[in-house]
């Protein structure tokens, strides 16, 4: 079975001038856990929630501080009034992983496992043609072994 089969295709996405606000509000309210960053047809980037989330995580300092109980935990949390008024190609990853429409999707299946993504973009020749999920792939093997008979047990 190939990815071009399962995958969800026309994926909502961004732009890198798209702010913040916007991308975590389409998180928060449709469970994404990321979108393309797109310029016209061409794929340029990734923002996922990680990303994000990133930004408010203590630093090696921070956490050598917190030894002595000094790490404001609640103080992070409200620099994400920063960081949503910041810019998508301010956090988005540039280097994105993607699987080709025409890839099995268990060979897909083991990209995303091998990298922790839950969800990776399918581009035809730079060019984003859908998003692929880990919970695609694994109703789509459900199905395919069920339409054929669970048999042996």
């Amino acid at each position: 079975m190939l990815v071009k089969q399962i995958m969800t295709g026309s994926p909502k996405t961004v732009t890198p001038e798209t702010g913040l606000l916007e991308v975590v509000s389409l998180m928060c309210l449709y469970r994404f856990s990321g979108l393309p960053v797109v310029e016209g047809d061409k794929m340029v980037g990734f923002i996922a929630e990680k990303d994000v989330l990133h930004k408010l995580f203590p630093t090696l300092e921070d956490m050598v501080a917190d030894r002595l109980g000094a790490v404001d935990f609640d103080g992070m949390m409200n620099k994400y009034r920063d960081v949503v008024n910041l810019k998508v190609r301010d956090l988005m990853t540039t280097n994105v992983i993607s699987v080709s429409p025409d890839d099995h999707i268990l060979k897909a299946a083991s990209t995303m496992v091998r990298n922790r993504f839950r969800r990776i973009p399918v581009a035809d020749a730079g060019e984003l043609v859908g998003v692929l999920s880990l919970g695609d792939v694994h109703k789509a093997v459900f199905q395919s072994v069920v339409s054929a008979g669970m048999g042996g047990r």
